[in-house]
C-alpha cells in the first residue's frame, strides 16, 4: 500500500468527501419500495421477503414469538448469554447517567420557565443480520430507560429462523414485538404501518445502504436517529504505536459488509510504512469472510501522512469518522482537538471490539462523515421536550413596548396589537 500526503485532497478522494448520498438508482429503488409498502402493507412485505430473504415466507412468519428468558438462554452458549447480560448492564449504567436534571425556575419578576421532557411513545429498533443481538440491546436498553412504552425490533427474515441470540436479547429486555422484516420495507412499515406492524414515532439502528436511504426518505413522517451504517474507523497513531494493533483495527472494521472508509492518520512515516508492509504481506485468503476483509483493505483503506499537528487535526475533523482509534502517547492532547467523531477509543487496551460489543456506549453512531452534524445514539434520542413559559403581569408590562417595536418593524401589526391589548392600548 502507498502512503498519501494529508495535503493531497484529490488522492484521498471520497474519504474527505463526507456526507450521505446514495446512488440515484438506489434512491429510486428505495422510493418505489416505500410507496409499495405504504399502499399494500403486509402483502408487499411478504413479497419482498420471498424475493430477497426466504422463498417460503408468508404472513404467519412476520411476527416472531419471543420465548421466556430461560428458554431463550438455553438455545445459545452460556458464555454468549453471560456476555449479553453483561452488555445490557453496562448499557443501562452508562445511559442512566445521561438523565438530565429538571429545568424549572422563577425569575425575580415572577415569570415562570420550565422544560418538560417526556419519552417517545413508540420506537422501532432495526437490526441487520450482523450482530443483531448486541445492536438490539444498544437500541432497546436506552429506550427502556427513557420510558418508551412500545418498542419493536425489526430484523431481516431467514429460512433458518430468527437468530437465537436476538431472541435472547429480546427476552432479556422484555421486548415482545419482534418482526421478521428487513431492508427498505422494514423502514416503510415502521413509518407508515403495514397492518401487522403499527407505525412508530422514531426508527433507530444500524443499516445497509438501502435501509439507510429509506430512513432518510421517511424522515419527517417519523423520526430517525442518524445515518448509521457499517462501522468505519480512523486510526490516529504516533511513532510509539504498535503497527500490528493498527492493522488489527482495520481488519476488525472490515469484517462487516458495506464498510466504505478505513484510514490510518499519523505524522510518523516509519509507522505508516510498517502498517503498509503488514497489509501487503498479510495472506487475506486465510482470514474468515475474506471476501469482505480483502475488498475493504484493498479498495477503501488509506494511509495518510500529516506534516504537522495542525494538518493532522484538520484532516481528522474533515473525515469525521464513526470510530477513532487513538493510539498515541498523550491522548489528552488529541482529545482536546477532536471535534467530529461518533466515538473515540483511547489507547492500545481499547480495541474496536470493545466499542462494538461490551463497553456499553452506543455503537449506533453516525457514519459517512455525518459525525460533523449528528451524534451517537443517546438517551435524548428517545425523549421529546417542550418549553413552558408563564409571564407575570410585571414582565408583560415591561416587555410590551419592545414586543410592539419588533412586531411592527417586521410588518406584523396583529402581533403588536396582542401586546398593546394587554397593556391597555
Amino acid at each position: 500500500m502507498n502512503v498519501t500526503a494529508a495535503s493531497d485532497a484529490a488522492a484521498l478522494g471520497e474519504l474527505l468527501e463526507a456526507g450521505w448520498r446514495a446512488p440515484d438508482e438506489i434512491v429510486r429503488e428505495v422510493a418505489a419500495v416505500i410507496a409499495d409498502v405504504r399502499d399494500r402493507g403486509d402483502a408487499a412485505i411478504v413479497q419482498y421477503a420471498r424475493r430477497f430473504d426466504d422463498p417460503q415466507f408468508d404472513s404467519s412468519k412476520l411476527r416472531v414469538a419471543v420465548p421466556d428468558v430461560e428458554v431463550a438462554r438455553s438455545s445459545i452458549p452460556q458464555e454468549v448469554a453471560a456476555a449479553l447480560e453483561l452488555l445490557e448492564d453496562r448499557i443501562a449504567r452508562f445511559h442512566r447517567r445521561q438523565r438530565q436534571p429538571e429545568v424549572a425556575y422563577v425569575e425575580a419578576d415572577g415569570t415562570r420557565y420550565a422544560m418538560q421532557r417526556l419519552p417517545l411513545q413508540s420506537v422501532a429498533v432495526y437490526t441487520p443480520r450482523t450482530a443483531p443481538a448486541t445492536l438490539a440491546l444498544m437500541g432497546v436498553v436506552p429506550a427502556r430507560i427513557a420510558g418508551v412504552s412500545r418498542i419493536a425490533i425489526l430484523s431481516p427474515p431467514s429460512p433458518h429462523g430468527m437468530s437465537p441470540a436476538l431472541l435472547f436479547a429480546c427476552a432479556l429486555c422484555g421486548v415482545r414485538e419482534l418482526y421478521a422484516v428487513g431492508g427498505a420495507q422494514a423502514i416503510a412499515a415502521a413509518a407508515f404501518g403495514s397492518g401487522s406492524i403499527a407505525r412508530v414515532d422514531k426508527i433507530v439502528g444500524r443499516a445497509g445502504i438501502r435501509t439507510t436511504e429509506a430512513k432518510r426518505q421517511v424522515f419527517g413522517l417519523c423520526g430517525v436517529d442518524s445515518v448509521a451504517g457499517p462501522p468505519e474507523i480512523l486510526v490516529v497513531a504516533d511513532d510509539g504505536a504498535n503497527s500490528e494493533y493498527v492493522v488489527g483495527e482495520l481488519l476488525a472494521a472490515s469484517e462487516v459488509p458495506g464498510v466504505r472508509r478505513l484510514a490510518v492518520l499519523s505524522e510518523s512515516r516509519p509507522l505508516l510504512e510498517a502498517v503498509a508492509q503488514l497489509i501487503d504481506t498479510l495472506d487475506l485468503r486465510t482470514l474468515e469472510r475474506n471476501e469482505f476483509v480483502s475488498a475493504a483493505i484493498d479498495v477503501h483503506c488509506r494511509l495518510i501522512e500529516a506534516s504537522s499537528h495542525d494538518e493532522l487535526f484538520a484532516v481528522l475533523n474533515r473525515i469525521a469518522p464513526a470510530y477513532i482509534s487513538l493510539q498515541v502517547r498523550d491522548p489528552a492532547f488529541y482529545l482536546e482537538r477532536i471535534h467530529t467523531a461518533g466515538i473515540v477509543l483511547v489507547g492500545d487496551t481499547t480495541p474496536l471490539a470493545s466499542g462494538e460489543y461490551l463497553a456499553g456506549t452506543s455503537n449506533m453512531i453516525p457514519t459517512h462523515g455525518t459525525a460533523r452534524f449528528s451524534s451517537a445514539l443517546s438517551l435524548s434520542d428517545f425523549m421529546r421536550s417542550y418549553s413552558i413559559v408563564e409571564y407575570s403581569s410585571e414582565r408583560m408590562t415591561n416587555d410590551a413596548s419592545a414586543l410592539m417595536a419588533l412586531a411592527e418593524f417586521d410588518g406584523l401589526p396583529h402581533r403588536a396589537q396582542t401586546a398593546r391589548m394587554r397593556c391597555g392600548g
